[in-house]
C-alpha cells in the first residue's frame, strides 16, 4: 500500500470533496480519483459514499481512518528520527497562511541569531491543516489562531481587521470609513480571510455589493495589488506596505489572536533543550516588538 494513497485518503476527509483534496494534494482531480479507486481495491471494500453535494465515510472507511492516521503518524515520526540523526537541530514551524511573512522573518531572525545552531524547516498550511500536522507529528510548533483557551498553545499578540486601501484612493485620508462609502469600489477577495463571511455580512446588511475584481489566496499578492490601485480589500491589522493605507470601518469589530501551538507529543531527546528555547523566545517576542 503507498503512502501517497493513504495522504489521498486523509484528504478527502479532511475537506468532504475530491476538488478540494485535490487540490490540497496539488494533483488533478481525475488523478486523485484514480487514487482512492485503487486504495480501494487494495483493501476490498469502499471508503467513501459519494453524491453531488459531500463525500461522506462508509463503516468501513470511518474504521480505516485512526488507522491510516497511525501509519503515517509512524512514518513521520521514523523520518524525523532519521533525519534528526545526520543534521543539526532542525525545528519544524507551521505557519497560517493569513500571518504576514514580515512577522514570521523577524521572529526567526531574532532567534536565529540568539540561537545559531538551530534551524527551521517551515510549513505554510490552514489552520485545520496545522492542527492535522501538529497531531500527526508532522511538525513540532505551529504559528496559528487561537479559538480557545487552553494550554495547547500560547497567546502571542491580537488584533482586528481594517480596509487596505492604496494611498492614491480617494478615500485614504479618512479617519474611519462607512460600508455605505464602498458601494462602488473594486473589492479584492482574500479567499483564506477568516472573516471572509463576517465581511460579506457587514456589506449585506447595509445593501452594498462591491464589485469583486480579483481573487487570492496569497495575502501579499492582495496587498500589492491593493497598493497598485486595483481595489481594496479588508485584512489584519499586520499586514502593511508603504504604498497601503489602513482605514478602520465602522461597525466592523472582528479580532484574532496569534498564537503559538507547542508540541502534541514529546519531541527526541536532543531536540527538547532547541524547542523550549524556541518557545521561551518566542513567547515575549511581539511583546518586545
Amino acid at each position: 500500500m503507498e503512502l501517497y494513497l493513504l495522504r489521498y485518503f486523509l484528504a478527502v476527509v479532511e475537506t468532504g470533496s475530491f476538488t478540494k483534496a485535490a487540490g490540497a494534494c496539488l494533483i488533478t482531480q481525475p488523478t486523485l480519483s484514480a487514487g482512492i479507486k485503487r486504495l480501494e481495491d487494495q483493501i476490498g471494500v469502499a471508503l467513501f459514499i459519494r453524491n453531488n453535494k459531500r463525500v461522506s465515510l462508509t463503516t468501513a472507511g470511518a474504521r480505516f481512518l485512526p488507522r491510516a492516521k497511525a501509519i503515517l503518524h509512524e512514518v513521520n515520526m521514523a523520518s524525523a528520527e532519521i533525519a534528526q540523526t545526520d543534521q543539526a537541530d532542525v525545528l519544524r514551524l507551521g505557519v497560517l497562511q493569513t500571518l504576514p511573512s514580515a512577522f514570521v522573518a523577524r521572529l526567526l531572525a531574532g532567534f536565529s541569531a540568539a540561537h545559531p545552531g538551530i534551524r527551521f524547516d517551515l510549513f505554510d498550511g490552514t489552520e485545520q491543516e496545522l492542527l492535522n500536522r501538529l497531531d500527526e507529528r508532522g511538525i513540532d510548533f505551529a504559528l496559528s489562531l487561537r479559538r480557545v483557551e487552553d494550554d495547547t498553545s500560547i497567546a502571542l499578540f491580537e488584533e482586528g481587521y481594517q480596509l487596505a486601501l492604496s494611498r492614491q484612493h480617494r478615500l485614504a485620508a479618512e479617519r474611519i470609513i462607512r460600508g455605505e462609502d464602498l458601494a462602488n469600489e473594486s473589492m479584492i477577495v482574500r479567499s483564506r480571510c477568516e472573516v471572509l463571511s463576517e465581511t460579506s455580512r457587514h456589506f449585506t446588511d447595509r445593501n452594498v455589493r462591491p464589485p469583486l475584481v480579483y481573487r487570492t489566496a496569497q495575502d501579499e499578492r492582495a496587498l500589492s495589488m491593493v497598493g497598485a490601485g486595483v481595489g481594496i480589500t479588508v485584512m489584519p491589522e499586520s499586514y502593511t506596505a508603504p504604498d497601503v493605507v489602513r482605514i478602520p470601518m465602522q461597525g466592523f469589530n472582528p479580532r484574532r489572536t496569534v498564537a503559538l501551538f507547542l508540541p502534541r507529543f514529546s519531541l527526541p531527546q536532543r531536540l527538547q533543550n532547541s524547542a523550549e528555547a524556541f518557545t521561551g523566545f518566542t513567547k515575549p517576542f511581539y511583546r518586545r516588538g
